[in-house]
């Protein structure tokens, strides 16, 4: 499984991202279901899933429900529940991205808070249905969390990035720092006493637990016995003096004297392979009518449960899909009944304490998706890899889909046979190229020759020779290319004169295969005449070097397009000697795909991080496609076009797979 993703990264992004910008973001609620669809609008049926980084419950009615999900890029969303996760339905969208905080006044449950990164806390006082931002006195910065008073509810807490913690007495209407006695550092978890609301607990990235016995006046540190860094921080709502904490490798920590003292509850939790320390413990949920009752959501190791107050533990994993689990929420009244925030793998439910698990994601349209191939010979059949869920198959255009494995792998690149389409490869961590033979219900790994494994290895770019399809070519980032001549069995390097090894796309030759073009991030466009024996750099005319598309016209095929970051789409008519930007119209320059239309090569698409762009001129001038897609920042990553019906295209996006059914050309 891969390794779940680090939010720190998005701190320098949505740091960029304003106020005013978090509330046009809210308008648009997209994308439209296929039941919606329209031509020329883009409509989505999935694949489900999604990284969770908060839930809540509204403890009036839980089965209403409400989590934010981490996107791709600079933005997250959130979704609604009202029938226990059995749907939901997009309250928000395009929210800077939301590190995991979320909350609901207990007495007022249609009041919810949001926590973002870079656009400081959103309320809403009608179930989600519209948000407003509640930052006066508040820092533009990431919040980690909100946290509200039980007894008197207009009084909030927020834990930022920096300086710490931001107290209002009104609701949101205004902040003011409470930090007096805290270190200048993060604070990640608030934990409130539900009996004496004035004491209070703040988890820190580095320095552990303070306390605050005034309602955040003043704060001490409560530290004995706990390591400095932590995850997660809970409080026993009828022993509130008993406290637990989950720390980023030395497992759980559990105080019954109001952190003066901590002890490790360890027993049972997972530990890290060949080595003495533990999974970070991300989340602690606890029962609230049983509390010796708990779980702990861990990085890697999935969820565990006790039932003697932390002395002891065993995994309760079965039915997930993955082992990184987020965050977790136990129903209030039917505590038997358990959510899972997962990592990519959306949402999951248990009724029974644990024991059995089971995916609760129907409308929860968020996996992030990395390529799409079609099936040439069925367009209907598409399949779509993901990011840690592996890959997924429709029969009926993107109406549907079913996971076809391997589940926990991220997919970065498809490739199928044109002859025996039932054959199709996906490349992934690790320098490994997936095979399945049997339209992906079961796959094998065939490396001999490839990188040695190594996270980093990613294979971003895979192409079968259309004459020949036994022979493939698979680019691997900062490993170079490539070649198999016996369908992925076994692999040679031929990086002659590659001079640059960060290989991002891979074109060939439909007439003459013989004939590839690499494109590299830094080292521009390598070509090969000879099957890849031999390279050189084909690069005259290009403004930047960092080239991750490449496309090739099938009925002319001296004519290419190379897609540059940040620098838009350049056109070659001789093969690649020569190349002319074409970026008229083309509002964003980062490019992340093309696609040519195979029957008509003058049209064409680019995917960028802000949406579609399609040229009907050869790339002369280019016009937004963006109907449909997720606003204000529509990142499509991969795009692929029906070979029988070209009007119908379909983009990877970091929302799932998106339809576009084009008016029939003249």
């Amino acid at each position: 499984m891969d390794a779940p993703m680090k939010s720190i990264g998005a701190k320098t992004i949505a740091s960029r991202l304003g106020t005013a910008l978090v509330l046009s973001a809210l308008v648009w609620l997209g994308g439209l279901s296929r039941a919606e669809a329209g031509v020329d609008v883009w409509t989505t049926n999935g694949p489900e899933g999604g990284s969770i980084r908060a839930l809540a419950i509204d403890p009036q009615s839980p089965a209403t429900l409400y989590v934010a999900v981490q996107g791709d890029r600079v933005y997250s969303d959130l979704y609604k529940s009202t029938d226990g996760g059995s749907s939901w339905q997009a309250i928000a969208r395009g929210l800077p991205r939301n590190y995991g905080a979320l909350a609901i006044d207990p007495q007022t449950t249609t009041t919810v808070y949001a926590g973002t990164w870079g656009g400081g806390i959103l309320k809403s006082t009608d179930g989600g249905a519209s948000w407003n931002a509640v930052n006066t006195g508040l820092p533009a910065a990431c919040v980690y969390t909100v946290a509200i008073d039980p007894r008197t509810p207009t009084t909030l807490y927020a834990g930022i990035c920096s300086p710490g913690v931001f107290k209002s007495t009104d609701g949101g209407g205004t902040w003011s720092a409470v930090n007096t006695g805290l270190p200048a550092t993060s604070v990640e978890t608030i934990a409130i006493d539900p009996q004496t609301p004035t004491t209070l607990y703040a988890g820190t990235s580095s320095y552990g637990v303070f306390k605050s016995t005034d309602g955040g006046g003043s704060w001490t540190a409560a530290n004995t016995g706990l390591p400095a860094t932590y995850g997660a921080l809970a409080i026993d709502p009828q022993t509130p003096t008993t406290l637990y904490a989950g720390t980023s490798s030395q497992g759980l920590f559990k105080s019954t004297d109001g952190g003066v003292s901590w002890a490790a509850a360890n027993t049972g939790l997972p530990q890290r392979e060949g080595s003495s320390s533990y999974r970070e413990v991300l989340s602690v949920a606890i029962d609230p009518q049983t509390p010796s009752t708990l779980y702990a959501g861990t990085s890697g190791g999935g969820v565990f449960k006790s039932t003697d107050g932390g002395g002891t533990w065993g995994a309760v994993n079965t039915g997930l899909t993955t082992t990184s689990v987020y965050t977790l929420a136990v129903d209030p009244r039917t505590p038997a009944t358990i959510y899972t925030g997962m990592s990519y793998h959306g949402v999951f439910k248990s009724t029974d304490g644990g024991a059995g698990w089971s995916a609760v994601n129907t409308g929860l349209t968020q996996s992030q998706v990395n390529a799409v191939v079609i099936d040439p010979q069925t367009p209907a059949t598409l399949y779509a890899g993901t990011t840690d869920m592996g890959v997924f198959k429709s029969t009926d255009g993107g109406g549907g889909w079913v996971n076809v494995g391997p589940i926990t792998k991220t997919i970065f690149s498809l490739a199928i046979d044109p002859r025996t389409p039932t054959t199709l490869y996906a490349g992934t961590t690790f320098g490994d190229v997936l095979r399945s033979t049997d339209a992906g219900d079961t796959w094998t790994v065939g490396n001999h020759g490839l990188p040695s494994p190594d996270y980093s290895d990613l294979i971003l770019a895979l192409i079968v020779d259309p004459q020949t399809p036994a022979t493939l070519y698979a680019g691997a980032y900062g490993r170079g290319v490539f070649k198999s001549i016996d369908g992925g069995d076994s692999w040679t390097e031929i990086n002659i004169g590659l001079a640059n090894s960060q290989v991002n796309a891979l074109a060939i030759d439909p007439q003459t295969p013989t004939i590839l073009y690499a494109g590299t991030y830094g080292g521009g466009v390598f070509k090969s005449t000879d099957g890849g024996a031999g390279w050189s750099a084909v690069n005259t005319g290009l403004s930047r070097l960092a080239v991750v598309a490449l496309a090739i016209d099938p009925q002319t095929p001296s004519t290419l397009y190379a897609g540059i970051d940040a620098g838009g789409v350049f056109k070659s008519t001789d093969g690649g000697e020569s190349w002319n930007a074409v970026n008229t119209g083309l509002t964003y320059p980062y490019v992340t795909a093309l696609a040519i239309d195979p029957q008509r090569p003058s049209t064409l698409y680019a995917a960028s991080y802000y949406g579609v762009f399609k040229s009907a001129d050869g790339g002369e001038s280019w016009s937004a496609l963006n109907t449909g897609l997720p606003n204000p920042y529509p990142y499509a990553k991969a795009l692929a076009i029906d070979p029988l019906t070209p009007t119908t295209l379909y983009a990877g996006t970091g929302t799932g797979v998106f339809a576009l059914q084009q008016a029939a050309q003249p």
